[in-house]
Parts: C-alpha cells; sequence; structure tokens
C-alpha cells in the first residue's frame, strides 16, 4: 500500500492549508465526472481522497506518523477508515472545492449530481466495567434517536396528500448563480432559501409530526466493545444515527466510554494500581500474600524489611493493549499499618525488641517540596 503522502506529493511536514490545495489540485485532475469510465483515473482519485481522510484528521495521522497503515487499520473496531466508495467520498469531501463552488459547472454542462445531506449525528455515553475493559463486551444499547414518521412515512405531508415542488428551484433543491470575473465564469451554487434543499414544500403537514417527517423513538443497538479501551475513547457507528428528512443520509451514531469506579483498583494507562495494608511485623519478616487482580487471585511475595509507601509491580496484570498482545501491569502500593492498641504480651515483646536496638537513633531526612 502507498505511502499517504507519496499519494499527495506532499511532505510529512505539511501543513493543513497545503494538504489541502495538494488534494484539491489531484481530485480535480482525476474527478470521474473528468474521466468517465476511466477505472485508473477512478482509482487514483479514490486513493487521493483515502490519504486525504487520513492526513487532514489531527488524531488518524498522529497515529499514522506512528505506525503507519497498520495504526489506520489494525484493531480499529467500527467506525474507522476503511475502503471508501464514491458516495462515500462525495458526502465527506463535496466542499473540498471551497463553499458552493462547482469546479465542473459550465463546462461539461447538464446537472452535477448533488451532494446526499447529512443528518445530524448522536452522541451517547457508555459506562464499562474494570471487568468489560479487561475482556472486551457485548452491550446492547437503548438510545432514542429521530426516526422517520409512521402515519406519513416520512413525507411529512398529510395522509391523503403529498409534498408539492418547491417554485422557486423546480424541485432541485439548489439554485444557482452564473458570475463573471477576470479568471472567467464561475458557478456558484446554494441551498434554496425557500424548501431549504429538500426541492419540496408541504401544504397540508401530517399531525403527528408537524410535517417534519420525523419523531423520536426508542431503539436498540448492539455493539462490541473491545479489550482495552479507556475513558474518551469512542465508536463510530455510520448511519445509525439520527434520521433526516427524505432524501438525507442518516447521521452516526458516536458512543462515548467512561470507566465506572472500582472498589479497589484505580487505573493508569494499562496498568492498575491498587494498596494493600500489612502489619508491621509482617512488613518485619516478609510474607507471600494473594492478591485480587482482573483476572482473579494471585500471589505477591512480600520482601522482609519492606518499607511503607513502596510499590511492588506484578507483571503482565493490567489491562490489555490496544494494539498488539501485551498488556499493563498490576502496581501494589504496600501500606504498614502502626497498631494504636497493644496487649501486655504484644508490649513486652516490642520493649524486649526495642532493648535490643538501643543503639539505634531516629533519622532525619530533607523532603523535597512539588
Amino acid at each position: 500500500m502507498r505511502d499517504y503522502y507519496d499519494i499527495l506529493g506532499v511532505d510529512r511536514g505539511v501543513t493543513s492549508d497545503d494538504l489541502k490545495k495538494s488534494y484539491r489540485k489531484i481530485a480535480m485532475k482525476y474527478h470521474p465526472d473528468k474521466n468517465p469510465n476511466d477505472s485508473e483515473a477512478e482509482k487514483k482519485f479514490k486513493e487521493a481522497a483515502e490519504a486525504y481522510s487520513v492526513l487532514s484528521d489531527d488524531q488518524k495521522r498522529q497515529q499514522y506518523d506512528q505506525f503507519g497503515h497498520a495504526g489506520i487499520n489494525s484493531g480499529s473496531g467500527p467506525g474507522f477508515q476503511g475502503g471508501m466508495s464514491m458516495e462515500d467520498i462525495i458526502n465527506s469531501f463535496g466542499d473540498i472545492f471551497g463553499d458552493g463552488f462547482d469546479p465542473f459547472g459550465g463546462i461539461f454542462g447538464g446537472n452535477r449530481s448533488r451532494g446526499i445531506k447529512k443528518a445530524r449525528d448522536l452522541k451517547v455515553s457508555l459506562k464499562l466495567s474494570f471487568s468489560d475493559i479487561y475482556s472486551g463486551v457485548n452491550k446492547t444499547l437503548k438510545i432514542k434517536r429521530l426516526e422517520h414518521c409512521d402515519n406519513c412515512s416520512g413525507s411529512g405531508a398529510k395522509q391523503g396528500t403529498m409534498p408539492i415542488a418547491c417554485d422557486q428551484c423546480k424541485g432541485a433543491g439548489q439554485v444557482r448563480q452564473v458570475s463573471q470575473s477576470f479568471f472567467g465564469q464561475s458557478v456558484s451554487v446554494r441551498e434554496c432559501p425557500v424548501c431549504t434543499g429538500s426541492g419540496q414544500i408541504i401544504k397540508n403537514p401530517c399531525g403527528d409530526c408537524g410535517g417534519n417527517g420525523l419523531n423520536r423513538k426508542t431503539v436498540e443497538i448492539k455493539i462490541k466493545v473491545p479489550s482495552g479501551v479507556s475513558a474518551g475513547n469512542y465508536m463510530t457507528l455510520n448511519q445509525q444515527g439520527n434520521k433526516g428528512p427524505k432524501g438525507y443520509q442518516s447521521g452516526d451514531l458516536i458512543i462515548f466510554f467512561e470507566e465506572e469506579e472500582h472498589s479497589i483498583f484505580n487505573r493508569n494507562g494499562e496498568d492498575v494500581i491498587t494498596e494493600v495494608v500489612i502489619q508491621f511485623y509482617e512488613a518485619a519478616l516478609g510474607m507471600t500474600l494473594e492478591v485480587p487482580t482482573l483476572e482473579g487471585k494471585a500471589k505477591l511475595k512480600i520482601p522482609a524489611g519492606i518499607q511503607s509507601a513502596q510499590i511492588l509491580r506484578m507483571r503482565g496484570k493490567g489491562f490489555p493493549r490496544m494494539r498488539g498482545s501485551s498488556r499493563g501491569d498490576q502496581l501494589v502500593r504496600v501500606h504498614v499499618d502502626t497498631p494504636q492498641k497493644l496487649s501486655s504480651k504484644q508490649k513486652k515483646i516490642l520493649d524486649e525488641l526495642a532493648e535490643s536496638n538501643k543503639t539505634l537513633k531516629p533519622i532525619f531526612r530533607r523532603i523535597e517540596l512539588d
């Protein structure tokens, strides 16, 4: 697979403006309207669009710069960059030539197909337990989204009636304005201000939806959450968001992940953090204890003479990494408990210990302040 920077003819330090200019030049050169029935031109057009879709997105560009194509394609799950159809390209980058400017208007004649409008995206949050994140999980979400009205089938018109063509745009949904400049003729295409791009006017609106053709309904969506995700990660389900008026493409469903608070664990990246409280004699003598981990109990050796606040590392007991097969670690901070009440027997033993260590004096140390 070719390097995205090579496809667009730019270096890795290219600015967003220069990137856009380069893509615009290539897209105009290989656009299917200028190269009808030319499969090679269509291939180059799609290649350029895919490269631009990655490099124009800061997050995807960073992943690509660090991991190459593997950073974009592997372990991505739903909603990450994949193959792009001509419809995807037109919908995503239809405005790359400038607001309303049709680069082929007035050259080949006829009406160029309009880019499909997209309805609003729907954003929801999903809380995940540490167990869900550790193993990955299938979830069924109940969400409320805009759906086509059952009463009018999404037309917005009262039963027994139909929308009529807009007089302003003659049903096209767009109005054109031709202007002359020093560089020649240009054609500006604008959304019709009367019908707001639908090409239709509703004289008798539906009583259920008020004429917009949409009602809010509760639907169930099933998703598979991969292991290792973290708070702030999100998953995009294409066209699973709100429906729009007739002729609109459905919006996307964007699911943001949140983490439920765990009773004994905390998280730092792929590492799991917890604390264990032991008695001062256990710290002095050392011991082996069973520690809870995300996958069950595991043995941890506490070395003799361990100090309070010292951290022990359990390799590979943390969360899975999103890329690769490795895991983070579990960090166990040891807290040595000093008893506040002693029995007479305990006090006698400690008195004997103190007597045998009379030569030891308190040590004072400087504390570094943040």
